[in-house]
């Protein structure tokens, strides 16, 4: 006798036995399709990584090979540019950028650092107001607003030569190497770091003001300096104060503008968004103040 109940039951085991055997089957496909997939994925990339790393050892190569073109080629670029003339290296505080490097830039171009002279980043207005006795100055420690003229007539001596300067020398300066006055040119290093004792701070930005503007006023080339990674910037400030600045003086071609602004281009050379250019114009050095 016929039993739909039976029939039902066998029907839905044969489509039980059918589901189970394709989900097997689509499991057993999916595992060695994405184990495929894995294999060519790893591949792909391994064939990525050896072709990203000939790239990179093209470009060292090409890079090496420009640095050392730039270094043989700057001192043709520079030689001779600044013969006889006598540089000034001004460091408003400790600075990264030692003398040693300066006088290496310098050296082909015939120039000589006459004078290199470190601002002291805190100073006695007392010490000073004594040794400033008979001027207009020797009341900076009650006056402190006196201490930026100070220090504007301080920077026109360090290039012109005076007493002042000569008497305020170990008061203001940290190091002074080399002879104040008949300077042509000067290098201005200003660092970003400043006291964290607030009167400190304000004397030595008064200082660092009056000595960059006392030396623009001189009329010599007066360039304010610092490396491509310099942060933050001290280019927005040698700007306000009339200086050329150059923002990228670690790499040859910031060399090579530094020594085209000391013969006598101006403006703010570089690689940051604020520079004009990255090298000014090759100009003919100006003649000499003397």
């Amino acid at each position: 006798m016929f039993d739909f109940r039976y029939h039902a039951l066998s029907l839905a085991a044969v489509f039980i036995a059918l589901i189970v055997g394709l989900l097997l089957g689509v499991a057993i496909g999916d595992k060695e399709l994405v184990s495929s997939a894995r294999s060519d994925l790893r591949d792909s990339l391994r064939s990525d990584v050896r072709e990203a790393n000939t790239e990179r050892a093209a470009a060292k190569d090409d890079l090496a090979a420009e640095q050392e073109f730039g270094d043989k080629a700057l001192p043709i670029l520079t030689g001779g540019r600044l013969r006889g003339r006598e540089i000034g290296l001004v460091l408003l505080g400790p600075a990264d950028i030692k003398p040693d490097a300066v006088r290496k830039w310098l050296e082909p171009t015939g120039a000589n650092l006459s004078l290199v002279a470190q601002l002291r980043e805190d100073v006695d207005p007392q010490a000073i107001g004594e040794r400033a006795r008979g001027t207009r100055y020797e009341d900076v420690a009650k006056k402190p607003e006196l201490l930026g003229a100070l220090a504007r007539r301080i920077g026109i001596q360090l290039v012109e030569g005076g007493r002042l300067a000569g008497r305020l020398r170990t008061s203001l300066l940290q190091t002074v190497s080399g002879d104040i006055g008949g300077l042509d040119g000067v290098i201005v290093i200003r660092p970003s770091d400043l006291p964290s004792d607030k009167e400190a701070a304000d004397r030595l930005r008064a200082l660092q003001d009056g000595l960059a503007r006392g030396l623009a006023q001189t009329g010599v080339k007066v360039v304010g300096i610092e490396q491509a990674g310099s942060d933050p910037s001290q280019i927005g400030w040698y700007r306000e104060r009339e200086l050329s600045t150059v923002d990228n003086v670690d790499e040859t071609a910031g060399q090579a503008a530094l020594v085209f602004v000391l013969a006598g281009a101006d403006g703010a050379f570089g690689r940051r968004d604020s520079a004009q250019d990255l090298l000014p114009p090759v100009v003919a050095s100006v003649p000499r103040r003397r």
